[in-house]
């Protein structure tokens, strides 16, 4: 089994910045894509931003220049570095990960997702 482990939601001001950060444990063979989704109120769950295992980069238009996604291979733990954030922002953030527990599998998992609110 593969567990993620979110971290760094909060309350921040307009225009305010955070940084998630997720870690994942467990025994696998190797972590692709990981990626950060969010669910505002009364939304369906999206896609915020994706990182491939070699480090390509892929955001939603309404997070573009604003946030910037990283990752640490040796650590197992991806990175989402928030700012300029708006009260649009506000939702709860799950951190995704794709996973071969042996070569040539796949296998899907999510974290237990972090708030992150916008507010004045």
């Amino acid at each position: 089994q593969v567990q993620l482990v979110e971290s760094g939601g909060g309350l921040v001001q307009p225009g305010g910045s955070l940084r998630l950060s997720c870690s994942a444990s467990g025994s696998f063979f190797r972590i692709n894509t990981m990626a950060w989704y969010r669910q505002r109120p009364g939304k369906q769950r999206e896609l915020v931003a994706a990182i491939s295992l070699g480090g390509s980069t892929n955001y939603a238009d309404s997070v573009k220049g604003r946030f910037t996604f990283s990752r640490d291979n040796a650590a197992n733990a991806v990175y989402l570095q928030m700012n300029s954030l708006k009260p649009e922002d506000t939702a709860v953030y799950y951190c995704f990960a794709d996973v071969s527990r042996r070569l040539g599998d796949q296998y899907h998992y999510w974290g237990q997702g972090t708030q992150v609110t916008v507010s004045s």
